[in-house]
């Protein structure tokens, strides 16, 4: 009779409480937009197992010895982030940047949503149960960029016991591309200006391409050193893409190392979304904060491109600007649809992949930003 004691209180149904059940739960629901929805699923996916995973009660896997919580040490160490940064950048082309460096401000301009909310995040220390430090701000602010690699990396240098709900939150938000950015898009502008058709872009030498990533790491390196590591991540993953000498290594960055990277990530964020660490007041802010952000970028991109129409010799399409948040491509794509809703002759995608690469620099640019004034 005691042996079946001991064996009934070894078992999980026996040690299960509330909080880790409503994790669970919280852990199929993200498996369920991953595969029904397919939002973000090639992270939503392991993030969701490991929010399983980790709460499964007396199994240990988030503790010393644990699976979970070796893998998280690629996070606690900035691997994983920068691994899938140099992967991105293997995956991306400067071409339609370079051939409109005008678009570098629309990047720029689509970060000011990080920098709202860090005030934001501050002044939400007036609620009840909200108590976030300047820290904790910055790591949620971060989320406004729309790029999960750089809010992962920020939230585990500045703020790792909330890096669960802020990578939740912002890879939510970059799936919800396609459901957010458009009403704020066309509420800010005009039919005629959805309606305005961009001049063909010029063709980008090779040259060209393989000088830039190179000059972009010295620029960072003597300005902001703080961002270096994202941005030489990221122009090293390009360069041995341009270059063209070293495709071997371009296509493993670009596939097997970046999908092995990514299930490493995402069963370590997974791991952070124990009941005790996320079912707070804070994560109710993160996530409202989370939105405002998004949708602060969005409009900022937005507002920009408007400006620079007025002064521009040739016409800019303000749609572009939304693309200035670096959720990469799905922002161009967003932008290109909506364009063509207004007329179908109206082909944006290349034109807004410009801003959108150039929005990968700005919140790089704006992590390193941030990490160098708080520490």
């Amino acid at each position: 009779m005691e042996n079946l004691r001991l064996l009934w209180e070894s078992t999980g149904l026996y040690n299960f409480t509330g909080p880790q059940a409503i994790m669970m739960a919280v852990g199929f629901v993200l498996l369920y937009l991953a595969i029904k929805k397919g939002f973000e699923p090639l992270l939503l996916l392991p993030i969701g197992f490991g929010a399983i995973l980790s709460n499964i009660p007396v199994a240990g896997m988030i503790d010393e010895g644990g699976i979970l919580y070796y893998l998280y040490g690629g996070i606690k160490a900035g691997v994983f982030p920068l691994l899938i940064f140099m992967g991105v950048g293997a995956m991306t082309d400067f071409g339609p940047m370079l051939a409109n460096p005008k678009t570098l401000l629309l990047g720029a301009a689509a970060q000011f949503g990080i920098f709202a909310t860090l005030f934001g995040a501050l002044a939400l220390n007036v609620i009840p149960g909200m108590d976030f430090t300047l820290k904790q701000a910055a790591a949620i602010a971060i989320i406004g960029g729309a790029d999960g690699p750089t809010a992962i990396y920020v939230a585990s240098k500045l703020a790792p016991e909330l890096l669960g709900a802020i990578a939740v939150a912002a890879y939510s938000y970059m799936a919800l591309v396609p459901l957010i950015q458009p009403p704020i898009m066309r509420a800010l502008t005009t039919e005629d200006e959805r309606k305005i058709e961009m001049q063909q872009l010029r063709t980008v030498g090779n040259t060209e391409k393989i000088v830039f990533p190179l000059m972009l790491v010295i620029l960072t390196a003597l300005l902001l050193p703080s961002a270096a590591p994202l941005v030489g991540m990221f122009c090293l993953g390009n360069l041995m893409n341009a270059s063209g000498v070293v495709d071997r290594l371009s296509k493993t960055a670009q596939n097997e190392l970046i999908n092995i990277v990514t299930i490493f990530l995402g069963l370590s964020v997974g791991s952070k979304l124990s009941a005790e660490a996320f079912l707070t007041m804070e994560t109710l802010g993160i996530l409202g904060l989370g939105a405002v952000a998004f949708a602060i970028g969005t409009a900022s991109g937005v507002i920009m491109a408007k400006v620079m129409n007025r002064f521009s010799s040739t016409p800019i399409n303000p749609l572009i600007g939304a693309a200035g948040v670096s959720a990469v491509p799905m922002a161009a794509r967003v932008a290109n649809k909506v364009g063509l809703e207004s007329n179908p002759h109206n082909f944006l995608l290349m034109h807004a992949m410009g801003p959108n690469v150039a929005g990968v620099i700005g919140s790089a640019v704006a992590a390193g930003v941030l990490l160098s004034l708080i520490r």
